[in-house]
């Protein structure tokens, strides 16, 4: 395999900002490449909210958009060996949220500032003349840079002959505005077609990359099945089309930071040799969830966005009958939806001592509750690929999942008759199936303790490093780089 010079763009990336998994995404495939001897580097915004350690590298950069220029600079901090440039452009980028205001409501020049990311990106590597292999687009943020490789003219650029990717981390999300918008963008009227950027009259930024890109992946191989099969909200037909270039790569876990051998971020580390350290962790959570101090009683854990489809309106049905029928107990971190925001703050308060709610993001607090739960619930309507799981799953906490996605090539249904198995899953979208699999799983912790020993050591053993999944990438890259 030669050594290839990549170029990640990207919305967001841990540990400098980040709303979602693409965020994590970001932060770890780099190191995964570079560990395999290829050149990397990182572009994505300076928002108001990064907090690094940059310099300021490139001032000022002239960015064209819908004939003219828009001016910025480009800051560089390094992070684990990966050079990462910053967009600043306080117009775009110098406000609190990354894609929303403080109500929850879509910045409406969205289109206007990410397809500026996107330009601003070739631009920077032409003003370098950097002539990158690939440029490895993510969702619909950076959708634009493969439509702008191959409708602008680059030639005798340091970019003429470099390939695209994109991978779609949610299909869900697909940057869809008014076509008022493609001036600005610099995309000519005649590629608003239907089989291009027209999608039911308005212009749509995922689409359009899909179409030029030389290769797409999503984000497991079942998700990939799932989006050609009626659920790749309306582009079903676009993913069809690209054939062989079309992948399903399962992400990986970044295990220098989700590893409970080594976590700095919990009070205790453990093994699977030697769990005492998950104890501890277990009733540091419930004294920092204001959960009853009882060592006996399991605990649910979930953290992540509210929304309709991380499943989490089934959780707020399932969990009162669980709370109210058993010892359990239950802790959740997250925010989102103002709805289940406040059905959860409600039950907190109704149940107290038996469920805790945080309401907000707090890394540190979502690594105790990865650490100090019996159980971890993810039941999604559907899932990319979803990595709170596949964390659970090296901490020793049982994920209890819907049968879809990432969901279902990650985590393996417990047999009970062989002990196979590293979960539980269940099938249909209700309250029902959620709330009957954590009977299921509250009764395997009650009455089958050796069973539960060895699915805490089924999870641990199992392994989503990233390195399988860079590999597979690199078999997309050549796929790209063979047009």
């Amino acid at each position: 395999m030669r050594r290839l010079k990549i170029v990640i763009t990207a919305s967001e990336m841990a540990p400098f900002a980040k709303t979602g998994g693409l965020a994590d995404v970001v932060g770890a495939l780099p190191k995964a490449l570079a560990a395999r001897g290829h050149e990397v580097i990182v572009v994505m915004p300076k928002y108001a909210s990064v907090k690094a350690d940059m310099a300021l590298f490139h001032s000022p950069m002239g960015v064209w958009m819908g004939g003219a220029q828009e001016w910025c600079s480009v800051h560089m901090a390094m992070y684990e060996g990966i050079p990462v440039y910053f967009i600043e452009h306080n117009n775009y980028f110098g406000r609190k949220g990354l894609y929303n205001d403080e109500n929850m409501n879509e910045y409406g020049d969205n289109p206007k500032r990410f397809s500026f990311l996107s330009r601003a990106a070739i631009q920077l590597c032409q003003d370098l003349g950097y002539s990158p292999d690939i440029f490895h687009c993510n969702d619909w943020q950076t959708a634009m840079i493969p439509a702008y490789l191959k409708t602008w003219n680059f030639e005798g650029t340091s970019v003429e002959n470099s390939a695209s990717v994109l991978t779609i981390h949610n299909m869900a999300y697909q940057g869809m505005y008014d076509p008022s918008n493609m001036g600005y963008m610099g995309i000519n009227g005649r590629y608003f077609t239907f089989d291009k950027f027209e999608h039911n009259g308005r212009v749509n930024m995922l689409k359009g990359g899909i179409y030029f890109a030389d290769a797409v992946n999503t984000v497991s191989p079942t998700y990939a099945r799932e989006v050609v099969s009626g659920m790749g909200y309306g582009m079903d037909g676009q993913l069809l089309a690209k054939g062989e270039r079309f992948f399903g790569i399962l992400n990986g876990a970044d295990y220098s930071i989700w590893n409970p051998e080594t976590d700095s971020k919990i009070p205790a580390n453990y093994s699977s040799d030697d769990m005492r350290g998950k104890w501890i962790c277990k009733g540091r959570l419930q004294e920092a969830m204001g959960l009853e101090n009882d060592y006996t009683a399991p605990v649910f854990g979930v953290v992540g966005r509210f929304t309709s489809q991380k499943g989490y309106n089934l959780v707020a049905e399932a969990a009162e009958r669980i709370i109210c029928s058993t010892s359990a107990q239950i802790a959740i971190v997250g925010n989102g939806d103002n709805d289940l925001e406040g059905h959860f703050s409600w039950l907190a308060a109704k149940y107290p001592g038996r469920l805790g709610c945080y309401i907000g993001f707090n890394d540190k607090l979502a690594h105790l509750v990865e650490a100090g739960s019996d159980f971890f619930l993810m039941p999604s309507l559907f899932e990319p690929c979803g990595l709170n799981q596949i964390y659970s799953l090296k901490y020793g906490t049982l994920p209890i999942v819907r049968n879809t996605g990432g969901l279902s090539d990650t985590v393996d249904n417990f047999d009970e008759r062989t002990m196979s198995g590293n979960g539980f899953k269940f099938d249909d979208f209700t309250p029902d199936a959620l709330a009957g699999t954590m009977f299921w799983a509250l009764r395997i912790y009650r009455q089958r303790p050796d069973a539960m020993e060895v699915l805490r050591r089924n999870a641990m053993k199992s392994d989503f490093s990233w390195d399988r999944s860079a590999a597979a990438y690199e078999a997309m890259y050549m796929k790209a780089l063979n047009r």
